[in-house]
């Protein structure tokens, strides 16, 4: 049995991402975790196998709390990616009439990404602010058949409510792309991605003469993204997704070079890249 990891409560996203991974597949024991830390350390820690974690996200950019442990806080590899559609919805208990919603709860981002519908269609309704969609949903379950939940449809079966409208986000194109973390290695596909992070010496021209490196062996670097040192202002370590595995030669020679010429190097892990769906 694989013990994977979420984060929690049921009926997040990151719930939905996990079952867009599992795939229907039997041997999985799923476990959510209520904070990103304690998520990460359980797989460090081997209280699960693996876990779920969102990296980033089309309309946010980065998830800075999985960047920064991935770099410097755990010894982990990412072994596969998973990328959803952030769709929001409007739910109800069952039975609720339209008319009689006063309340609305969600997380304020969620809250956010749906401000045109809520103004049209509930401009009258009071906004409570709570810390997940999936405990708005809670909520509005336990309640009297006067509330309505925005969040996504995996919170709508969690909690037995009824999904009035669907993808009512005012942004259609807001995506997160999460990674499947494990001490174990991914699997080589026919298209793969491989990440590393590092950092250089703060010298003129030093991140120029890492990225050429990528240019010289012709790989295409599909994402870079820079976080700061936390123990020094003014230096940052830069996170790097590349087309390619590290079995190939073209990448390991790559790879072998910028780990030469960097003062800080990680190897995060060659995995099958995730095709988006048309």
């Amino acid at each position: 049995m694989i013990k994977i990891g979420f984060l929690g409560p049921k009926g997040t996203f990151s719930q939905e991402a996990m079952n867009k991974y599992i795939g229907g597949r039997d041997g999985f024991c799923e476990c959510p975790y209520n904070t990103m830390p304690d998520l990460i350390y359980a797989v460090n820690n081997d209280e699960i196998d693996e876990a779920v974690v969102p990296i980033e996200n089309s309309l946010e950019g980065a998830v800075s709390a999985t960047l920064d442990m991935l770099a410097t806080d755990v010894d982990l590899k990412i072994k596969g990616e998973m990328v959803i559609a952030v769709n929001q919805n409007f739910m109800v208990k069952r039975g609720t009439n339209i008319e009689d919603i006063k309340l609305i709860l969600s997380h304020p981002q969620a809250i956010g990404q749906c401000r045109k519908y809520l103004d049209s269609k509930f401009p009258a309704a009071t906004i409570k602010y709570v810390y997940s969609t999936a405990e708005a949903a809670r909520e509005v379950s336990e309640g009297v058949g006067d509330m309505g939940a925005i969040g996504p449809v995996t919170a709508a079966d969690v909690y037995n409510l009824e999904i009035i409208d669907k993808s009512i986000q005012d942004n259609f194109n807001n995506l997160t792309r999460f990674v499947i973390i494990s001490k174990k290695d991914g699997e080589r596909k026919l298209r793969n991605k491989t990440s590393i992070v590092f950092s250089t010496d703060n010298k003129p021209g030093s991140l120029y003469k890492i990225l050429d490196i990528f240019n010289l062996w012709d790989i295409n670097m599909t994402r870079i993204e820079s976080r700061p040192v936390k123990d020094q202002l003014g230096r940052y370590i830069f996170f790097i997704d590349l087309n390619g595995h590290i079995k190939e030669d073209d990448v390991k020679d790559a790879l072998t070079m910028v780990k030469r010429k960097t003062s800080f190097y990680k190897f995060l892990g060659s995995y099958p890249e995730y095709i988006l769906e048309e």
